[in-house]
């Protein structure tokens, strides 16, 4: 049998090791993402690489948008806002007590065309949504209570319901924040330059430096490699463990059949002298032998080799002793662990 442990810690290992070389590729993959330091020079990089396509680059600046978005609750004014509602309310369980739990009630998303500025130019960002990296702020958390009338309020406590009030949570991604984007610059007929997902490659939407990306993917790089090789040392250490453990007790198991095989024998040989002196005959087919005729193992007792075997170790589950060794027993005889009890059981 497999020590399930050991075997699930080093999966655990090997997925983390995944993640350090994703990250670990991705930091060395944006080392060396093409950093253009002013935007104005982003049209120029694309002209003289035209041939080069696709081109992946670095750039910063701030977000602004021509139609931004005005929070319902806030003053903020942004380009992406994300509204969600939640209705909060305590439920009755079948223990007899209420709890408090939640169900989403709305979620709206909206997006405007906008871009990133810096003074010298400007370039627009496409799918900033699904990059890594992307945070938007909270703007507002309104919690509306329950006005429920009288008449709903019943019908809800009788289906065990206690309504307390919506919860609605603004996320924006504010005007005038200072973003770093890492993706594909393309530019169209009309000169518009854009930033948008690579094909294959890295796409970052953060407000953290490239600096700040590729130190904090190292770190989680080099962080991933410890834990993947803790848990693939402590998981190898698992398996080796349970399989010299099966071992010895494999051994010590053969040992103990050839040592109960070896008392059986003799205790044959020993009522056939004595049905010789008894009777002056040795017609085997009249003795009551120990050894089974399908070959099997013989319940005896691994301790006196006398009696039949009839005590349960708990927690292990062995039975090979009688009640009166076990009892003196602390560890198995098959797998030495600690006995903590002893059944008798009783077999037909």
């Amino acid at each position: 049998m497999l020590s399930w442990g050991g075997l699930t810690l080093c999966l655990s290992g090997a997925a983390l090791y995944c993640l350090s070389s994703n990250s670990g590729r991705d930091a060395a993959t944006l080392r060396n993402v093409k950093r253009v330091n002013q935007l104005r020079d982003l049209a120029i990089l694309l002209e003289s690489a035209c041939k080069a396509l696709p081109v992946v680059v670095t750039v910063a600046g701030r977000v602004g948008s021509e139609t931004p978005i005005s929070c319902e609750h806030s003053s903020l004014r942004g380009v992406i806002l994300e509204e969600t509602a939640e209705q909060h309310f305590l439920k009755h369980n079948d223990t007899g007590s209420w709890i408090q739990d939640s169900a989403l009630m709305l979620s709206i998303s909206k997006e405007v065309p906008w871009y990133l500025e810096d003074g010298s130019g400007r370039v627009y960002v496409v799918g900033a949504r699904g990059a890594t990296g992307m945070e938007l702020t909270v703007a507002s958390e309104v919690f509306e209570e329950s006005g429920r009338s009288l008449v709903r309020g019943t019908l809800d406590y009788l289906q065990g319901l206690k309504m307390l009030g919506v919860k609605r949570v603004e996320r924006v991604l504010p005007t005038g924040t200072a973003l770093t984007v890492v993706g594909e610059a393309v530019q169209d007929d009309r000169g518009i330059l854009r930033i948008q997902r690579p094909h294959k490659g890295p796409f970052y939407v953060s407000p953290k430096s490239i600096d700040q990306l590729i130190a904090n993917l190292g770190k989680w790089s080099r962080w991933y490699k410890y834990l993947s090789l803790g848990f693939t040392a402590f998981g190898i250490y698992l398996l080796t463990s349970h399989a010299v453990k099966h071992f010895l007790e494999k051994r010590r198991r053969a040992a103990l059949q050839r040592r109960v095989m070896e008392a059986a024998a003799q205790r044959l040989e020993r009522r056939t002298d004595m049905e010789d002196n008894r009777e002056g005959t040795t017609d085997k087919c009249d003795i009551d032998t120990t050894v089974k005729k399908d070959g099997t193992l013989p319940d005896l007792c691994v301790i006196c080799f006398e009696h039949e075997y009839n005590a349960v170790f708990v927690p292990c589950g062995h039975m090979c002793c009688c009640t009166s060794c076990s009892s003196q027993l602390v560890y198995c005889p098959l797998c030495r662990s600690r006995i903590n009890q002893v059944v008798k059981a009783y077999r037909h």
